[in-house]
């Protein structure tokens, strides 16, 4: 279990979104950069951390920095569709010219 709480980091220099706890990192969110857009590309959570939330975690602080930052984001990671797809509160999000992925919201 997690002793604190999550903490999400944009870090550009490798192209990904880290859920942090405490000294570790426990799961990232890839991305790639395209103009004005954000492709969310895949999203992994360490084994022995997964079913605890730290994926639900990455995602909404990533998806609450990229709104921060205005930058649209077009899906292709399926963790990430299947979030947004309960988490409506997020569709807005989406490029409507490059959705991604099987994205119905």
């Amino acid at each position: 279990m997690a002793t604190a709480p999550i903490e999400v980091r944009d870090n550009p220099e490798n192209r990904t979104y880290e859920a942090w706890d405490g000294d570790q990192v426990v799961a990232s969110l890839v991305y790639e950069l395209e103009g004005p857009r954000t492709v969310l590309t895949h999203t992994w959570v360490e084994p022995s951390r997964r079913e605890e939330g730290v994926g639900t975690s990455l995602t909404r602080g990533a998806l609450d920095d990229l709104r921060a930052k205005g930058r649209p984001i077009t899906v292709y990671c399926t963790f990430v569709a299947d979030f947004i797809e309960e988490h409506t509160e997020y569709a807005d999000l989406i490029d409507p010219a490059h959705p991604g992925t099987r994205l119905h919201v």
